[in-house]
């Protein structure tokens, strides 16, 4: 097979500073999330995810490291009330959380619901007090349609990012085509995450290629670990 070729030359470095590594296990320990957070600070990945009931614990292990903390709100189902979404979004800022990441309400999409969606994601960026909201709206899911839909409320509602996955669901990828359409309906600076089965760094630079902007995993192991091979530019 031919070697890949990348329209722009990145580094491993650049590459690991765009990655976001998600610990949301409910069953993840506190020296699960100890350990976690630093090999986080060890790589210098850009964040970590993690559930609202370890964002003080990750905050605690992560602050002066320039490695963001990043609240999961929602998850992994985004079917919960839109009370309790606001309120997880307001415990974590005050346990320290740097970013929200919330799951859109699947139903609601596919429903056409887009009043309820819009309001719900505003009352989380409100709560979220100024920082970045990531809306997470699982593409593999979703019509072209939907996403395009989805897009449009995203952007009207004052968040700032949107993920492809939560990695949850055993068919969750993160597909280039999906990518290059979020790419297409948002704004050029609007942030993608992709998310979604990224587990080396061929596949994360190709996502990248597509117009992502981070790549989201849950294996950072082995991401890690594939950069490693790539010893200079790639």
């Amino acid at each position: 097979m031919p070697p890949v070729c990348f329209v722009n030359v990145i580094s491993p470095a650049e590459l690991v500073a765009r990655v976001d590594a998600a610990l949301w296990n409910p069953a993840a320990t506190v020296a699960d999330i100890q350990a976690f957070c630093a090999d986080a600070r060890e790589h210098r990945f850009r964040a970590v995810c993690v559930n609202g009931s370890r964002v003080e614990l990750a905050y605690a292990r992560l602050e002066d490291s320039g490695v963001q903390v990043v609240a999961l709100i929602g998850f992994p189902l985004g079917a919960m009330d839109t009370d309790a979404k606001r309120y997880e979004a307001e415990v974590a800022v005050d346990h320290g959380a740097h970013e929200i990441e919330v799951v859109l309400n699947p139903g609601w999409l596919k429903d056409s619901a887009h009043r309820q969606v819009l309001r719900e994601l505003r009352d989380v960026v409100e709560a979220a007090d100024e920082r970045p909201v990531c809306a997470v709206i699982e593409t593999t899911h979703l019509t072209r349609e939907e996403i395009s839909a989805a897009c449009h409320l995203i952007l009207e509602s004052g968040a700032k990012a949107v993920a492809t996955a939560t990695e949850f669901w055993p068919d969750t990828h993160a597909a280039q085509a999906d990518v290059k359409l979020l790419r297409e309906s948002l704004a050029l600076d609007f942030v993608v995450k992709a998310a979604g089965g990224i587990r080396d760094a061929q596949t994360a630079r190709a996502l990248l290629d597509a117009g992502a902007t981070r790549i989201g995993t849950t294996d950072p192991g082995s991401l890690w670990q594939s950069l490693q091979a790539h010893n200079g530019l790639f």
